[in-house]
């Protein structure tokens, strides 16, 4: 039999910022079987493709291209053919200055069904992120997107820069850098005045969004003065002086922070996400990975004796994960659970418990094992049997305290936590003095992994602020050398990031 051909879905990916991509774009990045994807998409985006997709990098920058359009259009249909559901992931709008209606129209002469998913364009976002509304009432009432690419002096053009030039309202040029002076020339040739005012934003809506501002007359210069290079959106119209006022994006306190993130890679995201929604720049350096415990037969035991348990106490995230991930594998799920108490440490594990339909009856204020322990002397535990599914390295904290309250625990280890193979040179890069403005701990052993096979003088180079999620943390970071410059007040992700904004918001 014949195989039945795939659908391509032409997606935008939006102009950078990895939250701007739409849902309807990450629904069909879940089903693909392949990802064709254009240059500067975020990892982040990426991993919305299942881990078994293939991906196949078809970048184009300037006049360098990983694969010529032809052979894009040729791939995504021998793609389709073969019975594959194939995204094809465009930067910004697919069918915006992006060659999207010449991948469709190839897919329709090969009768191969599509879908356009549109994405946001930079034409919009990057002014947006720069300060610049692109239409205002009374200053601007009309918009003209066009490409920069073309030589505007050809005969053959098919832009009208002298109606252009007296429109009266936003010009927003794409891919134009290379072309700037003979565009503003033009444009003052043909009667726009030359104080009219203009900007330019590179690697819009990024954390290393970058922009200058001046007037159609001295935009050039500017540009070549600042060093200005594609990726960039250049805006031309009265609407740029609202920057002034509207400016948001690079006025955060993160805005362009280069941090370190060590987390597991499995994890990185969450902590990744809050980073770019408020300006900084992640910088991904896994120094510890999570694997589950095989033939775990303590573990089956404790599972199968749920009854005989009164509590059980989560620690973490990865607990959770790994223990109802075992109960399934035991053809189990939260009912198991029920008459027991549930405690969970932070309102993370606790969000991850009621993700498996369980409300934790007991989460501390404080988010410690300390804090577990003190919030439980209120509470009836002498004599109650509990269930401590957690790390192989964890601490005997909350035992012993458990203990001390008159409480049986029965500790299990559900997951083993290691150090990764990693590229130490690249790290030794990263660490040198300029490279990263922060590096953030999780956990004692990302500080301990992470610092392994570095000596004294090494550590002692770092130049970067350190940033620990909690006091065990930093107790590890100190005793290994670290300055700890920022802790966080609650021991959350979102509490991480709070810290450092504060830090940062003191230091300017």
């Amino acid at each position: 039999m014949p195989v039945k051909k795939g659908t391509v879905y032409l997606v935008g990916a939006g102009p950078g910022d990895p939250g701007l991509f739409t849902l309807k774009g990450a629904a069909c990045l879940s089903r693909a079987d392949a990802v064709v994807y254009d240059h500067l998409i975020s990892a982040l985006i990426l991993d919305h493709a299942p881990a078994t997709a293939e991906k196949i990098y078809a970048g184009k920058t300037g006049s360098k291209h990983h694969l010529e359009q032809e052979d894009i259009n040729r791939l995504l249909v021998e793609l389709a053919a073969r019975g594959k559901t194939v995204v094809r992931l465009k930067g910004g709008d697919p069918y915006m200055l992006g060659r999207g209606g010449e991948e469709a129209a190839a897919l329709k002469a090969a009768g191969i069904l599509f879908e356009v998913v549109p994405g946001v364009t930079s034409a919009v976002a990057v002014p947006a992120y720069a300060g610049i509304p692109v239409t205002q009432r009374g200053i601007s009432s009309s918009l003209t997107i066009l490409t920069g690419h073309e030589d505007p002096t050809k005969r053959s053009s098919h832009i009208r820069w002298d109606i252009l030039a007296k429109s009266g309202g936003t010009l927003v040029i794409l891919m134009g850098m290379q072309n700037l002076p003979l565009i503003t020339a033009l444009l003052l040739k043909h009667g726009m005045k030359p104080g009219t005012p203009a900007a330019i934003i590179r690697d819009g809506t990024l954390p290393t969004q970058f922009t200058i501002a001046g007037t159609l007359k001295n935009i050039a210069k500017k540009a070549g003065e600042a060093g200005m290079t594609a990726p960039a959106v250049i805006v031309i119209g009265s609407v740029v002086d609202m920057r002034r006022d509207l400016r948001w994006f690079d006025l955060f306190p993160l805005f362009g922070k280069r941090v370190l993130v060590t987390r597991a890679g499995s994890q990185a995201g969450s902590l990744e996400r809050l980073l770019i929604e408020r300006g900084a720049q992640s910088v991904r350096f896994s120094s510890i990975e999570i694997r589950p415990m095989r033939g775990n037969r303590e573990l089956d035991r404790g599972i199968s004796d749920l009854k005989n348990y009164d509590w059980v106490a989560f620690t973490s995230v990865n607990g959770v994960e790994a223990f109802f991930r075992r109960m399934g594998e035991l053809d189990m799920d939260s009912r198991a659970l029920g008459g027991l108490k549930i405690g969970a440490i932070g309102p993370m594990t606790a969000r991850a418990l009621i993700e498996r339909g369980i409300t934790a009856d007991y989460v501390p204020r404080v988010h410690t094992g300390e804090g577990f322990i003190s919030g439980l002397t209120k509470k009836a535990v002498r004599g109650k049997r509990f269930l401590l599914p957690r790390a192989d390295i964890a601490d005997d904290e909350i035992t012993a305290g458990l203990k001390k309250l008159g409480a049986t625990v029965d500790e299990i280890a559900v997951y083993h936590t290691a150090r990764p193979r990693s590229n130490r040179a690249r790290l030794k890069d990263l660490l040198l003095p300029g490279n990263l403005d922060i590096i953030t701990f999780t956990s004692s052993s990302t500080v301990t992994n992470l610092l392994a096979g570095l000596d004294s003088a090494e550590i002692g180079h770092i130049g970067a602020k350190i940033a620990c999620i909690g006091p065990k943390t930093a107790a590890t970071a100190r005793k290994a050398g670290l300055k700890v410059h920022v802790l966080a007040k609650e021991q959350t992700m979102a509490g991480l990031i709070e810290a450092m904004q504060d830090y940062f918001r003191k230091e300017a």
